[in-house]
């Protein structure tokens, strides 16, 4: 059941990352798929999913500045992070939508 999310790291406010995440080919087929991020002292907070189909919503907090896409033939899902801001601050993790699994998550430092 592989989640490897890479691809975080330190950046000013105003700044972009991509975030990327390897799935399980034979579950990333037939799931739905989530970016979720969890600051220091918070709860887990989902931010943005994509089906199977292509289908797109987002947290309020990252509509206008983040970017999911799936690439089915590389079992990948991406976050593509625009404008950051401090408050984006948090480790994310790539899920399964549906999976009672969470992979290693990747460190996302903003600084003001």
């Amino acid at each position: 059941v592989q989640l490897q999310a890479s691809g975080g790291g330190l950046v000013q406010a105003g700044g972009s990352l991509r975030l990327s995440c390897v799935a399980s080919p034979m579950i990333f087929s037939i799931s739905d798929m989530a970016w979720y991020r969890q600051a220091p002292g918070n709860q887990r907070e989902l931010v943005a999913t994509i089906t199977r189909r292509g289908a797109i919503t987002y947290a309020d907090s990252v509509k206008g500045r983040f970017t999911i896409s799936r690439d089915n033939a590389k079992n990948t899902v991406s976050l593509q992070m625009n404008s950051l801001k401090p408050e984006d601050t948090a480790v994310y993790y790539c899920k399964y939508v549906g999976w009672h699994y969470w992979g290693q998550g990747t460190q996302v430092t903003v600084s003001s």
